[in-house]
């Protein structure tokens, strides 16, 4: 079922259950499974304002990039280029991957505190992080890509990047270019919110794509890398029987333990890059 929210504020509530979010983290409560509560309010905010207690915040800033917000100030960028807007800010967390220059920059700003490519020196090796901020941990599931100059691959050159906040476990799939291996779906564990790629060829085919998204069964799916509205159609066409869709004209959505969707849903966001007024 495909539904159309359009405006400044939007509100949409299904009652469910909720599960109790963890004070401290010894352990990624991400690795068990666990079932999803209930409901799920948008509404289009300042990124410089407040997150509500227990909720993270999501904005679709360009392409592959979504700045993520804490309630305590924490923010990531995902897939960082080195530009978010016009604006004078410094994320706390950066994320990029290899596959282009769309997903990455050589030239992080020095300010930033925690800078974590997807991949390793030297080729292939592959990187490890786990970084815990208290609020927000960070951590990454190597994937292999094809090679950026034809022919070949790159192991280990992607990172699917997991964001564990307020309880919930915000998933970036980057530039993935095959569908996780069982051990890597294991690694990942559960994963609340996704924001997935769905060119339906430079990343993975949209075949390949749909099959990952009932594999995840995320309550939440939010499509990136689109070059086109027909390539993003085609996902939401593909997605429509087991997921109920969303489009909005927004760029942000704002979600808790409390009130994720009870039926999986795909929130299509309109990405824009930082400014410092929304008027």
């Amino acid at each position: 079922m495909i539904r159309s929210l359009l405006g400044f504020c939007l509100i949409c509530t299904v009652i469910g259950t909720g599960a109790s979010a963890q004070e401290t983290r010894q352990e990624s409560h991400c690795l068990s499974l666990a079932e999803a509560p209930g409901i799920d309010y948008l509404h289009q905010a300042s990124f410089t304002e407040p997150v509500a207690h227990g909720s993270v915040r999501i904005r679709y800033i360009d392409h592959a990039s979504f700045l993520i917000q804490t309630p305590g100030g924490l923010s990531a960028v995902t897939d960082f280029t080195g530009y978010v807007g016009n604006v004078d800010f410094i994320p706390d967390i950066v994320t990029m991957n290899h596959a282009h220059s769309t997903h990455w920059t050589a030239n992080p700003d020095p300010a930033i505190p925690h800078v974590l490519p997807g991949w390793g020196e030297p080729f292939g090796s592959g990187i490890t992080h786990r970084l815990d901020l208290g609020e927000m941990l960070i951590r990454n599931v190597s994937t292999d890509i094809r090679s950026y100059f034809g022919g070949g691959s790159e192991p280990k050159g992607n990172s699917i990047f997991v964001f564990e906040v307020a309880g919930l476990c915000v998933g970036h799939l980057g530039h993935l270019h095959h569908e996780p291996n069982a051990e890597q779906y294991a690694a990942l564990g559960r994963v609340d919110v996704v924001m997935a790629a769905v060119d339906g060829g430079l990343t993975l085919d949209l075949p390949t794509m749909l099959r990952v998204m009932d594999r995840l069964r995320s309550s939440v799916v939010i499509p990136m890398h689109w070059f086109s509205e027909t390539s993003l159609t085609a996902f939401l066409a593909g997605m429509e029987d087991d997921f109920d869709v969303v489009i909005t004209d927004g760029n942000d959505i704002t979600l808790s333990q409390d009130t994720l969707p009870a039926r999986p849903t795909v929130m299509v966001l309109r990405p824009q890059f930082l400014r410092d007024s929304e008027d």
